[in-house]
């Protein structure tokens, strides 16, 4: 049986360079009190309300009339997981346990990336793009998240069973890594898939409830959130206060929002426009005929992009489950997302030019700061009006060609080099 020959220097070399990105990831994180880094007010977050919640949650119940947790149960898990390493403060450990799930991240990209007909482009995404966020994935728990998703596509092609169980396992967590098995091959591995999603999501859901009090909880409150000023509709409403509207922001739900006047419109424009974004994937789902062995990730990253830029909040973190799935995508030469790869990584710049080094002129509305969030969402739509016409054509069968019935795995080491389609 041939093997690919892989050379260890580029393997060496990403190492090597996600070794320094992330030791200055940290010392940033430590060193943040320069109001260009947040002034401290990053990792607040981990030692403030996630040790709040961790408090709760080691009492045996879920943070309920809490209006800042929304949260399904599986995230109580990664709040708990310090815990595990009782030697080192809550934010020690949780910052360690981040940085082994970006590892793993690393590592599962580099070994899929060196398979034959593979890419290695993924990994170095991921390792480069991430620090573009400067410190703010150390002290989130997206990158666990994000792990979970990446794993769940990287799996899919081995064991639909697996990547099912991971994909409910990040659902669990935060919802959208359900949305990552949207462009399985129809037949079996959609089947097996899908159907192990359900089955272990369900049996997580249980043993969560069982343990603890108040797991739905968070509906609640997801329900209640507003438009946050990093949103779409957010930055609509912040040019309107130019033109005379009279909102002003308020710290609720655990980000800043815009109140007054129309607001509650705005919200439910954002949830339609999330409905007809849904409609629009289903319709693909549907009429696609065509799917070489990217396709799966394609879809996750459009899917993801879709939800993202139609959602009342557009949180910076949300830009590492984007960096991360663009990645997947660029472990395949088959892929047709590499100049949405490329808007990401510029949007994710920008993300971390509002957040944290211009964030006061991003809250108070001023002209700096809607241009820099107009230019962010910009970018974001652009990588999703791209990203989905992208994965339509590629959905397509190839002109004058009958469409095999062999279905494709996402794995290319099992997969011929051409592209496949599905009847």
């Amino acid at each position: 049986m041939n093997r690919l020959r892989v050379t260890p220097g580029p393997v060496l070399a990403l190492t090597a360079v996600w070794l320094a990105t992330r030791a200055l990831m940290s010392w940033l994180l430590t060193h943040d009190s320069s109001p260009l880094l947040g002034g401290g007010s990053v990792p607040r977050e981990v030692w403030r309300l996630y040790f709040h919640w961790y408090g709760v949650l080691s009492h045996g119940a879920f943070p309920a009339h809490d209006s800042t947790w929304q949260y399904p149960p599986g995230a109580g898990a990664v709040l708990l997981a310090p815990g595990l390493l009782p030697w080192l403060t809550y934010f020690q450990a949780f910052v360690v346990l981040t940085l082994a799930a970006d590892a793993l991240i690393a590592a599962a990209l580099v070994r899929a990336g060196t398979r034959p007909g593979r890419s290695l482009f993924g990994a170095t995404l991921w390792t480069c793009g991430l620090p573009l966020l400067l410190h703010v994935p150390l002290a989130r728990y997206d990158v666990q998240v994000t792990a979970l998703a990446v794993v769940s596509l990287l799996t899919l092609g081995r064991s639909p069973r697996a990547s099912g169980v991971f994909s409910a396992l990040g659902a669990l967590v935060k919802v959208w890594p359900g949305l990552v098995l949207l462009g399985t091959p129809r037949g079996p591995v959609t089947r097996r898939a899908w159907g192990w999603t359900v089955a272990a999501g369900g049996a997580f859901l249980a043993l969560l409830a069982l343990p603890f009090h108040n797991p739905l909880a968070f509906l609640r409150e997801q329900g209640g959130r507003g438009v946050q000023i990093e949103s779409f509709g957010g930055t609509a409403l912040n040019l309107a206060r130019h033109a005379g509207w009279s909102g002003r922001t308020r710290y609720q739900y655990g980000a800043i929002e815009l109140v007054g006047p129309h607001v509650p419109a705005v919200a439910t424009a954002s949830l339609a426009l999330t409905a007809a974004a849904f409609g629009l994937l289903v319709l693909w789902r549907v009429r696609a005929r065509h799917w070489s062995p990217a396709t799966p990730y394609d879809a996750a990253l459009a899917a993801v992009l879709l939800f993202t830029v139609t959602s009342r909040v557009i949180s910076p973190q949300y830009m590492i489950w984007l960096i991360g799935l663009a990645a997947v995508c660029l472990t395949s030469r088959h892929t047709s997302q590499r100049p949405v790869a490329v808007l990401i990584l510029a949007a994710s710049a920008l993300t971390s030019v509002a957040f944290p080094m211009f964030y006061r002129e991003v809250v108070a509305g001023s002209w700096t700061g809607c241009l820099l969030m107009l230019a962010r969402n910009g970018l974001l739509a652009a990588a999703a009006v791209l990203s989905f016409v992208r994965l339509w054509r590629s959905a397509r069968p190839p002109s004058g060609k009958p469409a095999p019935s062999t279905q494709p795995r996402p794995d290319s080491d099992r997969l011929p080099d051409r592209a496949l389609s599905i009847s």
